[in-house]
């Protein structure tokens, strides 16, 4: 049994680091409403950034505490402009919240040695797959979705996804997109859509159990979140306009950068 904290103690963070972590959280919300996956950005800043002897749990927490106002401010942006079958996503999304939830409770026990190696595999899959599918989300569904493709998608990205994010959780919302194109036989840019949708439920669902936990830094989540929230709306509206193609050269590109970026931390410094 998991002891019950009301709150998590804040440690003393200077300022400048908390200036680093607002401007992360603004990248990350921007990234995860273009292609998903901010967590990728936002996690290691905040597991770098966190002083020594911070529980990694209270990294996790913090991340999730911070992404789902990103998250739901891109749900409303796509909701209001794409074409997403909102009862599709809304029962992948509470299949997705029983995920993350089993998730968060296994996830007091991982640790920051942890983490970073399963990033890094979990980014060389994302960036091999994309690489190996160039025609990979460019073309429009050609009708709707069968009722197994949907049980599919309930299965995969709401259950098997949601359990992921809530044990980890970066690269969520990028998996939930390639596993909605792949599935469902979306458009990046109707994926993404979809996506936020589903990732606002992984993200509750973590949410409630890791607040239940008292690990998440709720300060720091507060001022973290307002940037995070200016993130995902313009990076919705970016992707609406932009298209599928813009999409996917924005998920390359993060990818690579991350892959380059955990490489240097994990072997190098």
């Amino acid at each position: 049994m998991y002891p019950v904290r009301t709150v998590a103690i804040m440690p003393d963070i200077p300022l400048t680091m908390v200036a680093v972590l607002c401007v992360a959280a603004l990248a990350a919300g921007w990234i995860d409403a273009v292609v998903g996956g901010g967590g990728l950005l936002l996690l290691p800043v905040l597991l770098l950034g966190l002083p020594g002897g911070t529980p990694a749990v209270s990294a996790l927490g913090t991340n999730k505490a911070v992404a789902i106002v990103g998250t739901a401010g891109a749900a409303v942006t796509y909701a209001r402009r794409a074409p997403v079958d909102v009862p599709t996503a809304v029962r992948i999304g509470l299949a997705a919240l029983a995920g993350s939830s089993a998730g968060a409770f296994f996830a007091a026990g991982m640790s920051t040695d942890v983490l970073k190696p399963v990033i890094m595999v979990v980014l060389l899959a994302v960036a091999a797959f994309v690489i190996l599918r160039p025609a990979f989300g460019t073309a429009p569904a050609p009708g709707p979705a069968t009722p197994r493709r949907i049980l599919a998608a309930i299965a995969l990205a709401g259950l098997g996804i949601g359990f992921y994010d809530g044990l980890v959780g970066p690269g969520t919302g990028t998996f939930l997109v390639l596993a909605l194109t792949a599935v469902l036989h979306l458009d990046l840019v109707t994926a993404s859509a979809t996506a936020k949708i589903v990732n606002c439920c992984t993200n509750a669902g973590a949410l409630a159990m890791f607040a239940w936990q008292g690990v998440v830094l709720w300060q720091l989540a507060a001022l973290m979140a307002l940037f995070n929230l200016a993130g995902g709306t313009l990076g919705a509206r970016t992707a609406l306009k932009k298209g599928s193609g813009f999409v996917r050269v924005v998920l390359l590109t993060v990818v690579f950068a991350l892959v380059a970026n955990l490489a240097y931390e994990q072997w190098i410094a």
